[in-house]
């Protein structure tokens, strides 16, 4: 009676067959993509929150405080036209990154904290226009109520001519083809 198992050969061939399969699904996958769109997610997520608590700042408060000013989470370069001042605060009180003070609205502030990039690096090469970096940005002008706040994007699903494309001028209707922008005056 022969003793029953596999033979080295046999098992050397699905050991092969397993590794092909598993580089197959990470080439398919691409996981480092995957994580790039998670944080796009967290970025347009981010900014939509923001864009709505500044509505609703510029809804509730009847005289606010209102001023010309850029400023960004991380960085002083000169982006979307001028230069931006940084400011990492996430306070909502006014001297955060966005100057209003989200606590003068009659029902308190609706965030906790203003948001911050997940990258949040102006010299990082991984978003999209590498010079401008990862971070969150925020321009108003000395008019009330006109303002923009804006984002890098880094995966290739969600820049500029990527298959969901938020960055470009015909998409967001901002001014700047390489950013995400929302806001009252996209000619910021």
């Amino acid at each position: 009676m022969k003793p029953k198992g596999f033979t080295l050969i046999e098992l050397l061939v699905v050991i092969a067959i397993l590794a092909v399969l598993a580089v197959a699904v990470v080439l398919v996958l691409n996981p480092a993509e995957l994580i790039r769109q998670a944080r796009d997610t967290t970025r347009i997520s981010d900014i939509a929150a923001l864009n709505s608590a500044v509505a609703l700042f510029l809804a509730d408060v009847t005289s606010p405080t209102w001023s010309a000013t850029v400023r960004c989470t991380s960085g002083t370069e000169t982006v979307v036209g001028a230069a931006c001042t940084l400011n990492a605060s996430t306070t909502v009180d006014g001297t955060g990154w966005v100057n209003l003070d989200f606590t003068d609205i009659s029902s308190g502030s609706p965030l906790p904290r203003l948001p911050i990039d997940p990258v949040n690096d102006s010299g990082s090469a991984t978003c999209a226009g590498a010079v401008d970096g990862c971070y969150y940005g925020y321009r108003s002008s000395a008019t009330t109520g006109k303002y923009k706040i804006f984002a890098n994007m880094e995966s290739v699903k969600y820049t500029t001519g990527g298959g969901s494309d938020v960055e470009s001028n015909t998409k967001d209707g901002g001014n700047v083809n390489t950013w995400y922008e929302v806001g009252s005056d996209m000619s910021l």
